[in-house]
């Protein structure tokens, strides 16, 4: 199985999300993912598609991502870079080579940026010739909180291992998942604590079966439990 999955900027929370087999290339999968025009689609190289991409600039789609090493461009116009800011090139290009400027024969951007602590230089394409060179790189390093997000749904939720191995059981505890995130994310928002994920995770084990006002043990998890006689238990009664 695979989990594609768009996590949203505004409080890196999932908003679309597709569940396959695992051999289903994931470019195929976001020919099917509809993004309103206006959004700025950040993804990896796994993603390059030149018929997607002019399907994205044609429906007014933003997309920043990494150029791939092999591809063939020719440069259309040169872009004074900032100063101080790890911006190497600033270039409007054309996609030359077999074929492509047949499937995207829109003008794309290429932004060649040095990264502070390995030294490597990364070169990153866009259709976006509004924003200014620094702020596509930092909207691609935005990209990494796809990979926190993951590393956060597979320790905390126990999503390495699966209490079934049909098709069906896989994707109940993956959408299970995804919904026990979302409403972690909403403790963290709602609380005045500062909780990490994983303390959150941890302390609400701890306390499934102790009843307490969750708000008010949001915001003071240390306070002393309140009196149990204030939640008195039901009487049972058998026969």
């Amino acid at each position: 199985m695979k989990l594609h999955l768009v996590l949203d900027h505004d409080g890196y929370l999932p908003c679309y999300g597709v569940i396959t087999e695992g051999n289903i290339h994931d470019v195929k999968v976001a020919w099917r993912i509809p993004f309103p025009a206006g959004t700025v689609v950040v993804d990896d190289r796994g993603y390059n598609d030149y018929r997607l991409f002019a399907y994205w600039t044609a429906s007014g789609v933003f997309f920043v991502t990494r150029m791939k090493d092999n591809a063939q461009f020719e440069v259309v116009e040169e872009h004074a870079v900032p100063q101080n800011r790890n911006i190497l090139k600033d270039q409007t290009i054309r996609l030359t080579g077999i074929g492509a400027e047949a499937k995207c024969p829109h003008l794309l951007r290429r932004v060649e940026a040095l990264r502070e602590d390995t030294g490597e230089t990364l070169v990153f394409l866009t259709n976006h010739h509004g924003l200014g060179a620094s702020t596509v790189a930092a909207i691609y390093k935005e990209r990494w909180q796809v990979e926190l997000f993951f590393k956060a749904l597979k320790q905390n939720l126990k999503i390495k291992t699966f209490v079934g191995t049909s098709a069906n059981a896989v994707k109940i505890q993956i959408w299970t998942a995804l919904i026990a995130m979302l409403l972690l994310r909403y403790l963290q928002l709602i609380s005045r604590f500062g909780w990490s994920l994983s303390n959150l995770v941890a302390l609400l084990r701890m306390n499934l079966f102790t009843h307490r006002d969750l708000r008010a043990w949001l915001n003071e998890p240390f306070a002393a439990p309140p009196d149990p006689q204030t939640y008195p238990q039901a009487a049972l009664a058998f026969d």
